[in-house]
């Protein structure tokens, strides 16, 4: 690596592959790897991108070119927009190169997106009609510059006993459109669905895809509300997760009746977030963190405030990880 290609640049042209290491006492467990290593942090800075998921701020009502401006003047890295914005943004007759130029001009990428794409149900048809969804959804990504898209298991949050070898099939298709878009979608957790809730299931549909492509999109709120404990984050090479949905929780409400209105600031809650990214970092974690709320009452409070404490309370929760 050139010494002056900057962080950006070298986790940019990572590649990441999907294989098998140990753990202690000789077992073997899944493990992820990247087949090219990321530069090493500067000393005391942090390994991380601080990213706006622009759910935090949709009760405010704007529009994405005001939301791509504001996040890029309060400081933010990246933005992580939902394609029913990037949709509507198009409809309305806004140009996807324009705001592909907006982004950049902003000082921002697009790290990830968030579609919902049926990719995973068992009806043949149903399912082909979620991956050309699932195609048209990553040609509007690529076009505003983004190279990853969310794929969460939309459509299986109420079917319990999947054959997770078929979920892993029906994830290396989906793997293999990304490589003809040149979008890589990131196999999501949600912890309310009956499917893929936990850190294991993840786990087990990546490795078994057989893809190099493959990854996890994780999120601190939807661990909590699947049952997974944080400590198994430590079987998992931190360089397979390239983005981490950041949020917090109460302690006051049942993991069982907590819902994603209950989300609140990293550091406002009692997730052990320290913990969290320090076991993400030891593992090889050295990407983006992006802010993603859904908190009423912050969509009752001016955009800008929202997102300067937003950024503020992820850096705190982020300063004191050991890179």
């Amino acid at each position: 690596m050139r010494p002056e290609m900057s962080r950006r640049e070298a986790l940019q042209r990572a590649a990441t592959t999907v294989g098998v290491g140990s753990i202690a006492g000789g077992m073997l467990a899944p493990r992820f790897v990247r087949a090219a290593e990321n530069s090493p942090a500067a000393p005391g800075s942090l390994p991380f991108k601080f990213c706006l998921n622009t759910s935090t701020i949709r009760g405010q009502g704007l529009p994405l070119m005001r939301e791509v401006e504001l996040i890029g003047r309060v400081g933010y890295d990246a933005v992580e927009p939902w394609l029913s914005e990037i949709t509507k943004h198009k409809q309305e007759g806004g140009s996807l190169a324009d705001l592909r130029k907006a982004i950049a001009d902003c000082g921002l990428t697009v790290e990830s997106a968030i579609g919902f794409a049926a990719w995973i149900v068992d009806d043949a048809d149903a399912r082909a009609q979620g991956l050309e969804q699932l195609k048209r959804d990553m040609d509007l990504v690529a076009q505003i510059g983004g190279t990853r898209i969310a794929l969460p298991p939309e459509g299986a949050t109420d079917q319990s006993g999947f054959d997770l070898f078929k979920v892993a099939q029906r994830y290396h298709a989906a793997l293999e459109l990304g490589r003809q878009m040149g979008v890589v979608p990131q196999l999501e957790l949600w912890g309310f669905s009956k499917t893929l809730s936990r850190l294991g299931e993840l786990m087990f549909v990546a490795v078994e895809s057989g893809h190099p492509d493959a990854c996890l999109l994780l999120d601190v709120y939807h661990i909590y509300k699947g049952g997974s404990d944080f400590t198994g984050l430590r079987l998992i090479d931190g360089n397979a997760i390239h983005v981490l949905h950041m949020n917090d929780y109460p302690g006051t409400i049942p993991r069982d009746k907590i819902s994603d209105a209950d989300r609140v600031y990293p550091g406002d809650g009692v997730a052990p977030l320290g913990s969290i990214l320090q076991h993400l970092v030891n593992a090889g974690f050295s990407g983006v963190l992006s802010l993603e709320l859904f908190n009423r009452a912050y969509w009752q409070q001016d955009s800008e405030v929202v997102l300067k404490e937003g950024l503020q309370k992820m850096r705190a929760a982020a300063a004191g990880i050991k890179a």
